[in-house]
């Protein structure tokens, strides 16, 4: 297997032993969920999603930062990794007589605790390694399945490129990642925002809107995605924005409150948003508290099937919003898998903890009390024997698997290409000499040349395969979120876009079965200015954008019978 020392790891020789070992100056204490097997494939998930860090005065040693809380989102797609890897290893014609392995780490929404576990993926957990043959220790990976976002992925694909380990992301989709100068080892399987933007003006087009607000995150996906969706809107002729706003990250009462005045006073009825759902919760609490009504909303993938933002309370503003979201898929098997899961079940005990956090959200009991009293103020100890058969929770539904079904892919797509490594014929290699990659020192770099290559069809019948920057082929469901008389909401598919072979986009919809959160059930208007009737002319208004004029008589001789 392969071995890499990376100096920002704070790895070290030892004194006394120079020539023989090296030793971690500081460990990492991740939560994690771990496989033996001949070969390593990483993971990177959200599984909980608060995090505190310790004092930073350096008067004594930082303490590691300790995460909370528990999606369980993020834990079906760790989970949806390890089934991928367990079906593999039962396949006989993928990967014969080899046993792929995972290492899991929870990267707890935070870009220093995600950065922790890819350096520690790559370079291995263990506090000492023998410099010797032998390698002793446990393997690092060969490949990363993550990170889910695109600022971690920017930041942990900028080193991990630099040592050429490719990683295989789901969920990270800023078009700057496709750069493969910065990037060369960054595949994803989820399509960039580049296409997404596209797909988003489409439906602007496609419903007449010309006059749009944009909300974005405060982060490296936001605002890549604000300059992209700003240049095309402007190139495609398809409208102008009335307001853009970049959300605060967290509470900041004061700007939200600002934001919300905007979105108020703007003529604008459409508002689209480009963010994830933990900034769009605090932008609900005052958009509640203004009750601000009237607005078709629409969403990136990034929140489009967040079931947070599904909440009763919110529907009288936010039913009826239109949104891009990953591809559907089906994943046979997969639920029987999740059933099977239980907290004593893992190969290795040091995974147990996330399976026991699951099981302990799960069954609201704990197997190690929290307080002394904890047991006397009711609370209830886990056993071990609840049965999850018997429990209603989110994390058996596999009846919407999207960002699981990408996991899923992203796991294929590295087993088929180290599948196809291992079929090379002595003499017929790729690499220097013709020469093949030897399983028992595998390199990393050696995985990109098949990874860029690889092309199968899934069990759903889904193509995989990679362009040129590491993209899959684009294709989005197009949805809307009905409101139901019970106050529930269905999120129901009304449409697809996807890139043709010219490039172009294409934009289907079935606009009967949409529904519309006005009095009219039609779509809103929204425009700046309608347009001018037979007998006037546009005037520009000056200093406003192109889509906001007057209408005047047209001048004398002269007739306007077009609107």
């Amino acid at each position: 297997m392969y071995f890499i020392l990376l100096s920002s790891y704070f790895i070290f020789a030892s004194s006394s032993t120079v020539s023989s070992s090296c030793l971690l100056q500081g460990q990492f204490h991740l939560n994690g969920i771990h496989k033996a097997g001949d070969v390593i494939l990483g993971g990177l998930f959200t599984i909980q999603y608060f995090s505190a860090f310790s004092d930073l005065s350096f008067t004594s040693e930082p303490e590691e930062p300790t995460c909370h809380g528990f999606d369980y989102l993020g834990f079906r797609q760790a989970q949806t990794m390890a089934f991928a890897i367990d079906e593999i290893n039962r396949n006989s014609t993928l990967l014969p007589n080899v046993t792929l392995g995972y290492t899991v780490y929870d990267n707890c929404v935070k870009l220093a605790v995600g950065f922790r576990a890819g350096l520690s993926l790559v370079s291995g957990q263990e506090e000492q390694f023998i410099m010797d043959e032998t390698c002793t220790g446990n393997p690092p990976v060969i490949g990363i399945v993550g990170d889910s976002t695109s600022t971690s992925s920017i930041a942990i694909s900028t080193v991990l490129g630099l040592y050429r380990v490719p990683m295989v992301s789901y969920f990270a989709t800023c078009s700057c990642l496709s750069d493969r100068k910065r990037f060369p080892s960054f595949f994803r399987t989820i399509p960039s925002d580049a296409f997404q933007v596209r797909a988003m003006i489409q439906i602007l087009k496609h419903f007449g809107w010309t006059w749009a607000g944009l909300l974005v995150s405060n982060d490296d996906y936001g605002l890549h995605v604000a300059q992209s969706f700003q240049a095309d809107l402007v190139q495609s002729g398809a409208g102008c924005l009335a307001y853009f706003e970049v959300l605060p990250w967290g509470s900041n009462p004061t700007e939200l409150r600002r934001i919300v005045d905007k979105m108020k006073t703007s003529t604008a009825r459409v508002v689209i948003v480009f963010a994830y759902e933990s900034y769009l919760i605090h932008l609900m609490k005052e958009v509640v508290k203004q009750n601000v009504t009237g607005l078709q909303w629409m969403a990136s993938e990034a929140w489009t099937a967040s079931a947070v933002l599904q909440a009763p309370h919110l529907m009288p503003y936010l039913g009826g919003t239109l949104g891009i979201a990953i591809r559907r898929g089906e994943i046979p098997g997969l639920r029987d898998f999740l059933l099977r899961l239980h907290p004593d079940s893992n190969d290795n005990t040091s995974g147990n903890n996330i399976v026991k956090q699951f099981w302990e959200h799960t069954f609201q009991c704990s197997f190690a009390p929290h307080t002394t009293g904890w047991v006397d103020a009711n609370g209830t100890l886990c056993t071990g024997k609840e049965d999850l058969g018997n429990v209603e929770t989110a994390f058996l539904d596999v009846s919407d698997l999207r960002s699981e079904y990408n996991v899923y892919k992203a796991v294929y797509a590295l087993a088929y290409a180290l599948h196809d490594m291992l079929q090379c014929v002595p003499g017929r290699g790729p690499f220097s000499g013709n020469s093949c990659a030897n399983f028992q020192r595998l390199k990393p770099w050696q995985l990109i040349y098949y990874l860029e290559k690889v092309h199968f069809t899934t069990s759903f019948g889904d193509q995989v395969s990679f362009d040129e920057n590491g993209n899959a082929l684009p294709i989005y469901d197009v949805m809307n979120w009905l409101w139901l008389p019970d106050g529930s909401t269905k999120v129901q598919t009304v449409g697809v876009v996807k890139k043709l072979a010219s490039n172009d986009e294409k934009l289907t919809l079935n606009e009967d079965k949409i529904f519309w959160n006005f009095e009219s059930n039609q779509p809103p208007r929204s425009v700046c200015s309608e347009s001018c009737p037979p007998g006037t002319r546009m005037a520009r208004k000056k200093g406003e954008p192109v889509c906001c004029f007057d209408c005047i008589p047209c001048s004398e001789g002269k007739i306007s019978n077009e609107t």
